[in-house]
């Protein structure tokens, strides 16, 4: 029988609101995988769309977990990181990365800090250039368009958007940061259809993978979409068939919320299409 594979998913954690962590340990878990869990802050809520919320910072128990983990030799298949607070926490997810990845761990950067032609307000302009150091560190990054123009150092372009743009902007990503893969998510042409761009760095491929648009703006999608292609792609799945996997779930989750009306500070309604997403990887 296989052994079971393991993610470490590196994130804050919210009481209430879908994201970060309460949206990757259930979908990395739908796929079969174990989904342990290194939280970087706690939240009563997240904070789109919510006021007076509360928050403390987990920074000091990062290195003694890590420490810990590491004298337990863990098998890791993949390490997974998404909102990181502050300067120290790059560092000390760079430092996880060394203390407990082996040759055929995963790592998967989601370098979330930007999004619609802005930096997310706790961030100035010299978190790009730190974030962009974590991701060097890669072997697959998720970007969105926003924060893949914000690391090299260039001006955001607002879409629809030609596939020149998106592979030229592809390719000099990977030539700033040395990674395998990038999936840079946002990517859309019309109306229509909204998606991902994955590129394979080695072969110099672009491949899309675009779904139904679905106007409106809905909290911790790119959590949604991210969490579902890490236990695709840890769970043994070509990086292009992670990725498609990701978007149609995450249009299903994006359409049953709209339909359900549900208030979107609250996130979207992945739960209902879970079993789906285990079927669509064979388990």
């Amino acid at each position: 029988m296989e052994r079971q594979k393991r993610v470490l998913a590196i994130h804050d954690i919210s009481g209430v609101g879908k994201c970060s962590l309460t949206v990757a340990l259930p979908i990395i878990s739908a796929a079969g995988v174990e989904c342990s869990v290194l939280p970087t802050a706690v939240l009563s809520t997240h904070t789109g769309g919510f006021t007076g919320f509360t928050y403390r910072d987990l920074t000091e128990d990062i290195s003694p977990m890590v420490a810990h983990w590491q004298s337990l030799r863990l098998k890791i298949d993949g390490i997974y990181t998404g909102f990181l607070g502050s300067f120290e926490q790059i560092k000390l997810v760079g430092d996880a990365f060394s203390a407990l990845a082996e040759k055929d761990t995963l790592l998967v950067v989601d370098p979330v800090m930007a999004d619609g032609g802005k930096l997310y307000s706790i961030f100035d302009e010299t978190f790009p250039p730190a974030m962009k150091g974590l991701c060097s560190k890669a072997d697959i990054i998720l970007p969105n368009m926003t924060e893949a123009a914000f690391m090299l150092g260039e001006d955001y372009a607002e879409g629809p958007y030609t596939r020149e743009y998106v592979e030229g902007l592809l390719r000099r990503l990977a030539k700033a940061i040395p990674v395998k893969h990038i999936v840079l998510t946002g990517v859309y042409f019309d109306d229509k259809e909204l998606g991902a761009a994955v590129y394979d760095a080695a072969a110099d491929n672009v491949c899309y993978v675009l779904g139904k648009n679905i106007p409106g703006s809905y909290h911790g999608t790119g959590d949604v979409f991210g969490s579902a292609f890490v236990g695709a792609a840890v769970g043994g799945k070509p990086i292009a068939e992670a990725a498609r996997i990701a978007v149609d779930y995450t249009v299903e989750c994006i359409a049953w919320t709209k339909e359900a009306g549900t208030d979107i500070r609250y996130g979207v309604n992945f739960e209902r299409y879970l079993g789906d997403y285990s079927r669509k990887l064979g388990l």
